[in-house]
């Protein structure tokens, strides 16, 4: 078996199990610290497809900075319940439901997806590089680039918002 592919099994099953244990988790910080191996295993990913300019990003903007984020607004929140609210028997079901319906969903694509055959004739290099990256987003998506760093910016007004606290101001 070829290395790169050994490789790529080995992401994936790390990324997979990685993934579950966000959600599996009890703690919340535990459940941030996998996310952020979710994301090293995505960028490991990204290289593995020739786009290191991705996997770069990946690292610094996700694994960096909106992990920190996350941290930083579940120490701000200060969650010390010793004892999680029990789920009612309605919960349970309507969450196998939601779960079960997803799962079948996911099956069906699966299934009428096609994947196309490798044509080595039709291969590009460039494909992830970031010249070609940036001329697509600046030419192509140059509107919903411009509305996510204003979505980004009203965040982060918010946060400083609900996180002043002035004397006599009843807290959000």
């Amino acid at each position: 078996m070829n290395s790169t592919v050994s490789f790529f099994y080995f992401l994936s099953f790390l990324t997979i199990l990685s993934a579950v244990m966000v959600v599996v988790s009890r703690n919340p910080i535990h459940s941030v610290l996998y996310l952020i191996l979710t994301f090293f295993t995505l960028s490991g990913h990204y290289i593995l497809l020739n786009a290191q300019f991705l996997a770069a990003v990946n690292i610094i903007v996700y694994a960096g900075a909106i992990m920190v984020l996350f941290l930083f607004v579940i120490m701000f929140l200060n969650m010390k319940q010793d004892h999680e609210e029990s789920k009612t028997n309605l919960t349970k079901v309507a969450a196998t439901i939601v779960g079960g319906t997803v799962f079948v969903i996911l099956f069906g694509a699966y299934r009428k997806s096609v994947i196309p055959s490798y044509n080595p004739d039709q291969f590009d290099s460039q494909v992830g590089m970031i010249e070609n990256l940036g001329h697509l987003l600046f030419r192509d998506y140059l509107l919903p680039f411009e509305l996510a760093s204003i979505l980004l910016l009203v965040a982060m007004v918010g946060a400083v918002m609900l996180g002043k606290r002035e004397i006599g101001e009843r807290h959000f």
